[in-house]
C-alpha cells in the first residue's frame, strides 16, 4: 500500500490536525471541523486516523539491533521532578569517548518514535538520552491521546529542569565526551532553545520547528545552533524574523534552514506530514553539526 503523504490531504484538514496536536482543538472539535472536508468513502474519523502515528512502520532501528545498547535509566533531578527517566542508547563497540546528545521528545513525551530517533543516533555513533517529561505522571501512556491530556497537565518549569538535570548527567557519563548537544522536536525544539539560554556549555542545539525564546535571554546563548523550519508552518514561523533579529543582535552563531512546502513535523516519519528529501536532509545536517561541534 503506497504511504500517505501530506498532499493527500486538504490544507484546511492538515490545518485542523495540527491544532489538534498542540491543544488547540479537541478531538470533537478536530472530527466536527474535518466533517467539511470529507469524500465519499471517507469520514472525519477516518481521516484522524490516517494522520495519526503508525509506529511499528516507522522503526528504523530495532530495540534489538546489535550495533547499539539500550537502557532505560533514571538521573537525579533535585530542582525538578525529582528524578528524570529516560531511555539511553550508546554504540555497542564504542572504544573510546564518544559524542553525546540529549533528544527531547515532541509533546506526547518518550513514545516509540522518539526511542527510535535516540537509536538513529546510537548507530551513527553518538550517545543519547531521550527523557521523558511525562514519567512524573506515569510516562508516555502508550496512547497519543492520553498522552496529549497527560502533558496538559505537565508543571513546564519542573520538566524544564529535569532536562537540565538530563544535559548535566550526559556530561559525566562514563564513555561519552564531556561536550554534549541537544536535538529536539516541537514542544523539544523550543526546549532546545530554551536550554541553550540556561547551559553556557551546551555545545550545540538543533530545534527542530520549535517555539522561540524571549529576545531578551537569546542574549545568553553561548552554543552555536542549527535550526530547521518547515515552509508551512504558520504557527511557529510567525516567531522566527524576531527570533532570528535577536540571534543577530546577540553574534550567536546559527545557520537556519527553512524546508519549501512541507508540513509542522516534517522529520517524524510515523505520519503523513513526514517529508521524505526534507527529513532526510536535515538529519544529514544534523549529524554534520553535532560532529563538528561536538569535537571541537
Amino acid at each position: 500500500m503506497e504511504r500517505l503523504t501530506a498532499r493527500d490531504f486538504d490544507p484546511a484538514v492538515l490545518k485542523l490536525f495540527d491544532q489538534y496536536v498542540h491543544g488547540q482543538l479537541s478531538r470533537r472539535g478536530f472530527l466536527d471541523g474535518a466533517a467539511r472536508y470529507t469524500t465519499v468513502g471517507t469520514t472525519a474519523a477516518g481521516l484522524l486516523a490516517a494522520l495519526s502515528p503508525a509506529f511499528a512502520a516507522a522503526q528504523q532501528v530495532s530495540p534489538t539491533d546489535a550495533r547499539i545498547r539500550t537502557s532505560h535509566i533514571e538521573v537525579p533531578s533535585p530542582l525538578g521532578n525529582g528524578v528524570v527517566k529516560g531511555l539511553l542508547a550508546q554504540p555497542a563497540q564504542a572504544r573510546e569517548k564518544v559524542q553525546a546528545v540529549l533528544v527531547v521528545h515532541e509533546n506526547r513525551g518518550l513514545n516509540p518514535h522518539i526511542e527510535d530517533v535516540a537509536r538513529r543516533f546510537a548507530v551513527e555513533g553518538f550517545t543519547a538520552f531521550a527523557p521523558d517529561a511525562l514519567a512524573p505522571l506515569g510516562g508516555y501512556p502508550g496512547d497519543e491521546d492520553k498522552a496529549r491530556d497527560l502533558f496538559a497537565r505537565l508543571d513546564q518549569t519542573r520538566a524544564r529542569e529535569d532536562f537540565v538535570a538530563a544535559h548535566a548527567h550526559l556530561k559525566t557519563l562514563a564513555g561519552s565526551a564531556t561536550r554534549v548537544g541537544a536535538v529536539g522536536f516541537c514542544y523539544g525544539g523550543t526546549i532546545v532553545s530554551h536550554l541553550a539560554t540556561r547551559l553556557p556549555d551546551l555545545a550545540g542545539g538543533v530545534p527542530f520547528y520549535g517555539g522561540a525564546p524571549a529576545a531578551a535571554e537569546v542574549t545568553r546563548i553561548r552554543s552555536p545552533l542549527l535550526l530547521h523550519y518547515a515552509g508551512d508552518d504558520e504557527r511557529i514561523n510567525a516567531g522566527w524574523p524576531a527570533y532570528e533579529a535577536a540571534l543577530k543582535t546577540a553574534g550567536v552563531a546559527y545557520e537556519a534552514h527553512v524546508y519549501p512546502g512541507v508540513q509542522h513535523g516534517f522529520h517524524n516519519d510515523t505520519t503523513p506530514r513526514y517529508d521524505d528529501a526534507s527529513a532526510k536532509l536535515a538529519w544529514q545536517r544534523t549529524l554534520a553539526f553535532f560532529r563538528r561541534t561536538l569535537a571541537a
